[in-house]
């Protein structure tokens, strides 16, 4: 069902933003690190109109499910949460929002790692934006859906996926502080293009370990007396804390220090070998692999014209990035994906994207 024939009128404009995978820089972006995502290129598109009811209606086409929602009323659960904390923060920031109808339809996975929530929120304020003549930025608009996740769906999110989705674009990478938001863009590197295959293991954010690493996080900045983990260079230094204080740390600022390589110019070879070492890190100093993405990285690291794999996301499920030479992406793409199928799982190619 479209628009029209969910709420009766034709839509008086749409917006869209991309899913994201990020190559570098896992689980550094709440500890004020450094991040190297991309945008992908499934959407999400939002249509708006004016509601005549005095209320809020959602729509979403994938899940076919619609949530009224009145300004006063309490956040609505699932998708409607995130819709609902971007017109709140809105109103907050001092613009008026009449009631909206809106109805969303979405090619971004859900449950992969690709920021589904992400692209929700920037379409939805960049839909806003655009039926209301909001003047607000695209910065602004990644900090505030950066909010909405936070205020509203109750994920302690830092600011990487919101940015991506709202200022990346598919070729290129977008280098991230994310304390100063100082950003670049960086070409991949020569003769290479991304691989996604999704690990058919959905994962929950809300309700994974995500909140808890973070909170370590916190932990191990305090006893070692700095704002972030982002302020300690050397991973010796987190050598003395308690366990599993000791492995979050060293995983973050040894991954914020590959990041950092990169922008001083690497090969697609050393590219691929600082994302092999990053999934080593999330597997065994962070603690948020599972045996089903272990088995992909590992299938997709054995295949010849791959560079380096490794798993993307918050971990505990999801997709699985690769960087792999360039016009090979699709057939190692459906040859990784038919071994990893045959062992039991049930996964599927996100990127290529099928056309």
């Amino acid at each position: 069902m479209n628009f029209q024939q969910i709420f009766g009128a034709a839509p008086a404009t749409e917006a869209s933003a991309p899913g994201r995978v990020n190559l570098l820089g896992e689980h550094t972006d709440y500890n004020d690190g450094f991040v190297l995502p991309t945008a992908i290129p499934q959407r999400t598109t939002v249509h708006l109109g004016f509601s005549r009811d005095g209320q809020h209606h959602f729509y979403s086409a994938e899940l076919d499910q619609k949530v009224s929602v009145s300004e006063h009323d309490a956040t609505p659960q699932g998708f409607g949460s995130y819709i609902f904390g971007c017109i709140q923060l809105l109103h907050q920031e001092g613009y008026t929002i009449p009631p909206v109808n809106l109805y969303v339809t979405s090619a971004v996975p859900i449950g992969s790692g690709l920021s589904s929530s992400a692209a929700l929120e920037v379409a939805t304020l960049r839909g806003l934006r655009k039926l209301l003549q909001l003047d607000i930025d695209d910065v602004r608009i990644a900090q505030l859906g950066q909010q909405a996740e936070i205020q509203y769906a109750g994920v302690n999110s830092g600011i990487m996926d919101q940015m991506a989705s709202s200022l990346a674009d598919t070729e290129h990478l977008l280098f991230l502080d994310t304390r100063t938001l100082e950003r670049r863009v960086i070409p991949l590197p020569a003769d290479t293009e991304i691989v996604i295959l999704d690990s058919g293991v959905p994962r929950t954010l809300a309700g994974s370990g995500y909140n808890q690493r973070r909170t370590e996080c916190e932990a191990a900045a305090r006893l070692l007396g700095v704002q972030a983990l982002r302020d300690v260079t050397d991973p010796q230094a987190v050598e003395g804390l308690p366990e599993p204080l000791r492995q979050r740390a060293r995983h973050v600022v040894r991954e914020d220090n590959r990041v950092l390589e990169v922008l001083q110019g690497v090969s697609a070879a050393y590219f691929g070998e600082l994302m092999n070492a990053s999934h080593a890190s999330l597997r065994d100093d962070y603690e948020v692999s599972v045996p089903a993405l272990d088995a992909l990285v590992a299938l997709l690291q054995s295949t010849s014209g791959v560079f380096g794999a490794r798993l993307t996301g918050a971990g505990f499920g999801g997709a699985c990035v690769a960087l792999v030479t360039a016009g090979q992406g699709r057939a190692i793409a459906q040859e990784v994906l038919e071994r990893y199928n045959n062992t039991g799982y049930s996964g599927r190619i996100l990127v290529p994207a099928v056309t």
